[in-house]
């Protein structure tokens, strides 16, 4: 070996050990850094001339079966924990049984106004306590249909901004694709941009589970666990969807009022949309066209057994069949083919209420009473609490078949909700369970500071020997050149 050839081994081993230097200290100052991934410089020894080391490249460290893994798990978890908190929200509107405002303390306490007022049915007071109690039932009632469909139109509104925050994501992830092909061919380090796509990537997967392919020159194409494709070439596919200006009951999908996402400009179907399951987009989904409509014909067939029940002439002897009784759909008798939305509109009689012109006497004497009558008369209090409390079967097909009280429909419906919000909850923390194991999983594969620090240090020495050699070379031919 000529001592040229050793001051050239010599160079290129400091060359080297300063490139890995440089990258321990890229992997110690971006250790907190989302999406980063640590980089270990690729070597190799030089098949030419006398040896010395050859920089091939800069490899990413990442395990790309457990980063796929950890995608999926967060697409997963996103969606239990997007349907855990609709079922809590139901809960909390329903309220719990120690919850003087829940469904089944209203009702409770509707049943001993009606108790109080039938042992002094000439008390104004205890009429007047019988009408604020059904008021504030039919409120209940009401609140609890709001609740629904107010989640309904927010999932509505989130869709859109979750498709929003999808096409932006990968019209970024196209264009990183492009610059890091560029980079590629180069012969240049692309790992900052490969960092940034990975993090886009990352914010995609909470929003629909996906799978990453690679393709070359440092290319991906992205696909939905169902198999759509995302992005596959140099533009990303365009995905729309089309958000409800406002939310109704009536509104749903089969009858045009609502919109299902579209791929490219072609409207998906019912099945298509399997392409898009997981994810927050696919739980909201579930919760627009699904989970809502259920709890709303829940309501809907509770708030109608309750105009039902007092509107019976056998309770009210002063109502002819098919009119309306103390409980009103919108101030009209209740009709089976208007039961979905009732909930939304179920509202106690303007006949019995003296804010409404009507009179309290009427719920002692019946709603198309003409005449205070002498106010001794409890029976028909007594009827209405007895409608409460007998078992009866179901108007509504959308109930149980089985005979119930009235409060122990409710408590069916808050049970229900309660139930629900349990089992979401659970698959939820189960989702998020796994979400985090391997989200540290991920996380231990990153950068660790003390090994970079003994990295460093065999740097340094790698770094001082080298120079040593080169030191020691150029004395040597300084010598030569000063004997000639």
């Amino acid at each position: 070996m000529s001592l040229s050839s050793a001051i050239s081994n010599a160079l290129s081993g400091l060359t080297a050990t300063t490139r890995a230097t440089e990258l321990v200290s890229t992997n110690i100052s971006n250790k907190s850094v989302a999406g980063y991934a640590r980089r270990e410089l690729e070597t190799s020894s030089r098949t030419y001339a006398s040896g010395g080391i050859r920089i091939d490249g800069v490899q990413r460290m990442v395990n790309a079966g457990l980063l796929a893994d950890n995608r999926l798990a967060q697409a997963a978890s996103s969606q239990s924990g997007t349907v855990a908190a609709f079922h809590a929200a139901i809960e909390g509107a329903y309220g719990t049984a120690d919850d003087p405002g829940a469904l089944t303390s209203l009702l409770t306490g509707f049943n001993a106004a009606l108790t109080s007022a039938a042992a002094r049915p000439d008390s104004d007071t205890r009429l007047g306590a019988v009408l604020d109690a059904a008021s504030a039932l039919t409120g209940k009632i009401r609140s609890v249909s709001a609740t629904i469909t107010t989640a309904r139109a927010e999932a509505d509104r989130t869709i859109g901004r979750d498709v929003d925050k999808l096409n932006g994501a990968l019209e970024q992830v196209a264009e990183l694709n492009r610059q890091i092909t560029v980079l590629t061919a180069r012969g240049e380090d692309a790992s900052p941009l490969i960092d940034t796509r990975q993090a886009a990537i990352d914010e995609i997967a909470s929003l629909v589970p996906i799978q990453e392919v690679a393709r070359e020159n440092g290319r991906i194409a992205l696909f939905t666990k169902g198999g759509a494709t995302l992005l596959d070439g140099n533009a990303p596919a365009k995905v729309s969807f089309q958000a409800a200006n406002a939310m109704s009951t009536a509104m749903t999908v089969g009858n045009g009022d609502l919109s299902r996402l579209s791929l490219n400009g072609k409207p998906l179907s019912e099945a298509e949309m399997g392409m898009f399951a997981g994810g927050t987009i696919a739980a909201n989904f579930q919760i627009r066209d699904d989970l809502a409509p259920q709890y709303q014909t829940r309501i809907d067939a509770f708030a109608r057994e309750v105009c039902v029940r007092f509107a019976d002439p056998a309770v009210d002897g002063t109502l002819a069949a098919g009119t309306a009784g103390m409980f009103t759909d919108a101030q009209s008798a209740s009709n089976p083919a208007a039961e979905p939305g009732l909930a939304n509109r179920i509202a106690v009689n303007a006949a019995l209420d003296p804010a409404m012109g009507g009179a309290l006497w009427r719920i002692r004497e019946g709603v198309n009473a003409t005449d205070p009558g002498s106010g001794g008369d409890a029976t028909l209090i007594q009827a209405m609490g007895a409608a409460l409390t007998d078992t009866r079967t179901p108007s509504s097909a959308a109930m149980s078949s089985s005979t119930r009280s009235m409060l122990q429909f409710a408590a069916d419906l808050t049970s229900g909700a309660a139930t629900n919000r349990v089992r979401a909850d659970a698959s939820a923390l189960q989702d998020q369970t796994r979400a985090d194991s391997l989200n540290i999983m991920l996380l231990a594969q990153g950068v660790d500071t003390d090994t970079e620090m003994e990295a460093l240090l065999s740097l340094e020495k790698a770094y001082a020997a080298n120079a040593k050699v080169f030191q020691t070379v150029n004395g040597m031919l300084d010598e030569i050149l000063r004997l000639t």
